[in-house]
């Protein structure tokens, strides 16, 4: 099946956000997200999936999104998708 690093953005009152993750099943992560039992940064928000990359396997995976969370120029580019 393999595995996604994927990575989410939002608008609200704190300003643009984004957030960067991995998983092996992309929609139930969206939707566990938005439902307000993800990670605790992205709770009382409403997220929306800018980028996903597909690895075949969790190393590769969780080793993308680590140079992805450092990757402000990205992420930025990615905001103004929204």
């Amino acid at each position: 099946m393999g595995s996604f690093v994927y990575v989410l953005g939002s608008t609200g009152a704190g300003g643009p956000r984004t957030y960067v993750g991995w998983t092996k099943d992309l929609d139930a992560r969206l939707e566990t997200h938005n439902s307000g039992k993800g990670a605790k940064s992205t709770r009382g928000r409403t997220w929306r999936l800018l980028y996903a990359e597909r690895y075949v396997n969790r190393k590769e995976a969780m080793s993308r999104e680590w140079h992805l969370k450092r990757d402000r120029k990205l992420r930025k580019m990615l905001l103004g998708t929204l």
